[in-house]
């Protein structure tokens, strides 16, 4: 190769070199440039967004107040019971020979429920009768015998007047005397014997009656706990034999009324229940009874009370469980509000900024400025401290204005207003939604 063919491909090479470094030197402008570009935009959407939110109005969830029925009641639960139940026992012991009713059978007063054996006391009946008859032939007796000395003791006066008091002797004298006197004491007991046999006779018809158990009531026949030769043992107490309610037609519910709550329950109170046999179903119900002692059940103290049911239908049964409401108060066209809106306290974050925005466009925008001061917000007139209020909106400057207001029942939905100057259909605000533009 001749020198002049070396310089060309020196120069050659070295072109190529310049023209590879000038494309590097582009390519990482133009990187550089990419990213100032994406770093602007975003600022400048951020900063958009900022004045757009800056711009924002508050939002919030309000509901008007309303005229309506407000209606308070108290929850409690219990049991239902008949309103009168009878346990019918055995004052006798004996062995059952016969038990006549079965579960569920309505009986009337009067009617025999069991029978007891009556050997022994049929018995003691005749018994009876025999020696009330014996008393009887006893007084008759005794009084003939009472006429025989007499009439011995009249024939020795008659004797001893003839005689001139020479016959018969002063003893034959004082011994009639003596056996009148007594034939005359045994008049007397036999006649007090008699009333004493009479009235073991009595006892033991008596005896002879109860051996046949009626029922004392009308009513339906709740539980049988005898059959057919079982012995009764009456020795300390009656045992229970049957259970007898009366007139399920009419029931009693037994609830406990927790003491917080019995300050408003009074008798003659509506009542509305539920069983879970009848789902679906409300039965009605009277406050008849309001105890005042209390019970305490797991360290809760309530009081028991008595709630008059009609069950016409008999789909109600003793032992039935009952969730029931007691309507306390009732108020016909009160003006209401959602209890939310008494608790609803707005913060200073859901009042608008106070003054303009920003200006100036996108640099505007993207220039650093202080952060914008919020309005306080406005107190409502007449309330200190922890007096009733609600919150309305203010259509001119979207803040939210208090009102004050005076309180009355509550159901723990809503909330009866009996003063301040809130009106029929204002809007009051219940929750903030957030901001929007």
């Amino acid at each position: 190769m001749s020198a002049s063919e070396s310089l060309e491909q020196s120069g050659a090479i070295t072109d190529l070199l310049a023209t590879e470094g000038a494309r590097q030197v582009w390519r990482r402008r133009a990187r550089r440039l990419v990213v100032i570009v994406v770093v602007l935009g975003v600022a400048a959407a951020f900063a958009l967004r900022r004045g757009d939110r800056r711009q924002a109005r508050p939002s919030f969830k309000a509901e008007p107040a309303t005229i309506g029925v407000l209606t308070v009641k108290v929850s409690v639960t219990g049991t239902l019971k008949s309103t009168n139940n009878v346990e019918v026992g055995s004052e006798l012991s004996g062995i059952l020979t016969k038990v006549f009713v079965e579960e569920n059978d309505h009986v009337r007063k009067g009617d025999p429920l069991a029978q007891l054996d009556t050997a022994k006391l049929t018995d003691a009946v005749e018994r009876s009768r025999a020696a009330l008859a014996a008393a009887e032939a006893q007084v008759v007796q005794n009084d003939a015998t009472v006429l025989e000395a007499r009439a011995t003791m009249n024939r020795y006066d008659e004797v001893s007047r003839l005689s001139g008091g020479k016959v018969p002797s002063r003893a034959e004298m004082d011994a009639g005397r003596a056996n009148l006197e007594r034939a005359k004491a045994n008049a007397t007991i036999a006649r007090a014997n008699v009333p004493q046999a009479r009235a073991t006779l009595r006892s033991d018809e008596t005896n002879l009656r109860k051996a046949t158990i009626r029922s004392p009531i009308d009513g339906v026949v709740l539980t049988r706990k005898v059959d057919p030769g079982q012995t009764v043992a009456a020795t300390l107490q009656a045992p229970v034999l049957f259970t007898i309610a009366q007139d399920l037609h009419k029931m009693d519910l037994q609830v406990d009324v927790d003491e917080a709550d019995v300050g408003q329950v009074k008798v003659g109170q509506s009542v509305t229940f539920t069983v879970d046999a009848w789902p679906g179903r409300a039965y009605r119900g009277v406050v008849k009874r309001l105890g005042y002692a209390s019970q305490t059940k797991d360290g809760v103290v309530s009081y028991p009370a008595t709630i008059a049911v009609d069950n016409a239908d008999l789909s109600l049964r003793p032992g039935m469980t009952a969730t029931a409401e007691i309507v306390t108060i009732t108020r016909a066209n009160a003006l209401v509000v959602p209890n939310a809106a008494l608790r609803f306290s707005p913060t200073a974050g859901d009042a608008p900024p106070a003054g303009p925005p920003g200006g100036g466009g996108i640099l505007g925008r993207l220039m650093p400025r202080p952060p914008a001061d919020r309005p306080k917000l406005p107190a409502a007139a007449g309330v200190k401290g922890g007096g009733s209020r609600v919150w309305v909106v203010n259509e001119g400057s979207a803040m939210p204005v208090a009102v004050a207001v005076q309180t009355g029942a509550t159901n723990g939905q809503l909330t009866e207003v009996v003063g301040g100057r809130l009106t029929v259909g204002t809007p009051v605000i219940t929750e903030a939604l957030g901001e929007e533009p």
